[in-house]
């Protein structure tokens, strides 16, 4: 007779060795994905995510879109809004005028640890919004207007 091993409660077995991995390595700012967590315990899209909820209900882990989930700790502070938001800061922290070039989209998915897809995206909206001027494939994208504080929330 063979014995089955029951699947109820491997998905707290999978959290628990997320938050060991957590607590032994405090530089640790992304959990692994999703598809390395069903490699690692050869377990199913479903049991993964039910692990990776475990650990945002205890507010160790949170998802973050277009990104891995990101650890969340209590100490550091994570900058949560949205990646345009974030990317049309650029404009004002590197004090960047009107019609100055403004980084590719390569540079940026490498600054913010994200797809250049995602970067894509959030670039697009800054061109509908009229910040950037639209580049395209070999030409430079411009800076159009300096957004204000107001402009951005």
């Amino acid at each position: 007779m063979s014995q089955q091993v029951s699947p109820r409660g491997t998905f707290l077995k999978i959290a628990d060795a997320l938050k060991a991995r957590i607590a032994a390595d405090p530089d640790m700012t992304e959990l692994p994905s999703l598809a390395e967590v069903m490699q690692d315990h050869k377990v199913s899209r479903g049991v993964a995510l039910r692990a990776f909820g475990v650990l945002r209900q205890e507010d160790l882990a949170e998802p973050a879109p277009g990104e891995r989930w990101r650890v969340v700790r209590s100490d550091a502070r994570v900058d949560r809004r949205p990646l345009d938001e974030r990317i049309a800061d650029i404009i004002t922290a590197e004090g960047l005028a009107v019609g100055e070039a403004f980084p590719s989209a390569t540079v940026l998915a490498d600054r913010f640890g994200v797809s250049r897809p995602t970067v894509a995206k959030a670039l697009a909206k800054l061109e509908t919004a009229g910040v950037l001027a639209g580049g395209g494939q070999g030409r430079v994208r411009t800076v159009r207007a300096v957004p204000t504080r107001e402009e951005r929330s």
